[in-house]
């Protein structure tokens, strides 16, 4: 956990993101399209459309899910994560921990899920402000459609919810309100 803290304010400068290594929180069977090949190219949509530049922490790729549910952002070469829209404090999925031990020790509610370059996905405390577009409404990202940018690629699905995918590592997760998945799972 200090390692990858440790990797992470190495790469995100003052990015305050917290979070859990445990990554054993229960799985979904791989939904439909899940995959371990390289993933499609066909429905990628226009990352410059989603690109908001503010300055270090806040620049990057910013979506809504079609539901308005979820809010997401890929921050460049960093990480990408999402987090309810309702601004609850809590991720509000099913199979999240209760709680998770920021770096100063302290146990905080996890508020996101994320993936970063390296390592694991994993549940965390992300400030609003991080994933909540600076200015404006965030762009919806279709279903089926694929947001490629930066080192990582996220799509969103009506049957399985949102997924995401370091293409450093191929790690990432597949999420919705009723469960969580472990890996990307790609658009069919």
């Amino acid at each position: 956990m200090v390692v990858g803290v440790a990797a992470l304010a190495l790469t995100a400068c003052s990015n305050p993101i917290v979070t859990t290594s445990d990554t054993t929180q229960q799985t979904a069977p791989p939904g439909p399209g899940t995959t371990s090949t390289r993933p499609s190219n066909d429905k990628l949509v226009n990352a410059f459309d989603y690109y908001t530049r503010t300055d270090d922490i806040r620049s990057g790729y910013y979506f809504t899910s079609p539901s308005g549910s979820w809010r997401c952002v890929i921050v460049p070469r960093t990480w990408a994560g999402c987090q309810s829209s309702t601004g609850t404090g809590r991720i509000g999925v099913t199979g999240a921990p209760q709680t998770i031990t920021d770096e100063t020790g302290q146990n905080v509610a996890p508020n996101s899920i994320v993936v970063h370059t390296q390592g694991d996905p994993q549940f965390a405390a992300v400030p609003v402000d991080q994933v909540k577009q600076p200015s404006g409404t965030p762009k919806t990202l279709p279903f089926n459609k694929i947001l490629a940018a930066a080192g990582f690629r996220c799509n969103t699905q009506q049957e399985i919810g949102i997924s995401c995918v370091s293409e450093q590592t191929g790690k990432g997760f597949t999420f919705s309100n009723t469960r969580v998945s472990w890996q990307y799972t790609d658009v069919p």
